[in-house]
């Protein structure tokens, strides 16, 4: 059901029908539901069933409820009673309203980069100038781009997984886009870049509703050299946009460890959003975590 006044809101990858579908395509359950609210906006939920170390099963809300109210979102959680603990990937929601609801920090807050997709013209303007330049420079040096249905025989997955390896990052397993691309045919695509033959970086993004994510990239050093990277993603930006997209989430931001990854997603002219960290509420935590002070739980 969607409102007659408002539209619904962008759903970010793990509150996602595409999501859900994929979750059960892998015997994850995974249940949702929708409201609407006084005044017309929607409030839309997703929560996964899930085993963790210590904890055993636990429901993870992850990026939800989703929500242009966030006073809602905060009532919503108050109010939401889960058969174990509850461990929640917030966005949206202030400190003060998940300690009174009963929830305890674990992780601070993670940034992401959220890019708007518009007009070719609007999109070339908000690059940075650097960025810019290196598209330019890509733009002439004779690479050959093509965009498939992502598929396990690619070598982006193999690559993605050793480079995953090797620099100590979390991504989603090939498992899961995998899952992805058959729940929701046309949904899981891959944009790569050769030259004469032999290929120099590939990316892999996942489509939702209205928004995309950008799970998976990989470049060579030939790849680098030739800034494909800036080409491929500006080529599925202009893919997306065509097709109605008006986000892509190209994930966290990460300056520290990472800074090159940063700017190179900055320099889209992506913003910057800071989700609000991780929490778990249980029975034991709850009363704990109520009167925790300001400073230990932001």
């Amino acid at each position: 059901m969607t409102s007659p006044l408002l539209p619904p809101p962008l759903l970010p990858l793990p509150q996602s029908p595409e999501y859900a579908r994929a979750c059960a395509a892998l015997g994850v359950p995974c249940r949702s539901g929708e409201e609407i609210l006084d005044g017309g906006a929607a409030l839309r939920w997703q929560v996964q069933a899930r085993r963790l170390p210590l904890l055993g099963e636990v429901s993870l809300l992850s990026r939800g409820p989703v929500t242009a109210a966030p006073a809602a979102a905060e009532a919503w959680l108050r109010d939401l009673h889960t058969p174990g603990p509850l461990l929640l990937n917030a966005e949206g929601v202030s400190a003060g309203a998940l300690r009174g609801a009963g929830f305890w920090p674990l992780l601070t807050p993670a940034t992401l980069a959220l890019l708007p997709l518009g007009p070719p013209e609007q999109m070339r303007r908000a690059l940075r100038q650097k960025w810019r330049n290196r598209l330019t420079r890509a733009e002439g040096a004779g690479l050959s781009l093509r965009r498939l249905p992502l598929h396990g025989g690619h070598w982006l997955l193999k690559a993605e997984l050793a480079q995953a390896r090797a620099r100590r990052y979390r991504n989603l397993p090939p498992g899961f886009l995998f899952a992805y691309a058959r729940a929701t045919p046309g949904a899981a695509l891959i944009w790569e870049a050769r030259r004469g033959g032999a290929p120099l970086a590939a990316i892999a993004v996942l489509r939702h509703g209205r928004m995309a994510s950008w799970t998976t990239g990989v470049s060579t050093p030939q790849g680098r050299a030739a800034n494909a990277m800036n080409l491929l993603l500006w080529a599925a930006m202009r893919w997306l946009a065509e097709r109605g997209h008006e986000q892509l989430d190209l994930g966290m931001l990460n300056g520290d460890d990472a800074p090159g990854v940063t700017r190179f997603k900055l320099g889209t002219g992506a913003r910057a959003h800071r989700l609000a960290g991780t929490w778990l509420r249980s029975r034991a935590l709850a009363p704990l975590a109520r009167r925790l002070p300001k400073g230990l739980a932001t």
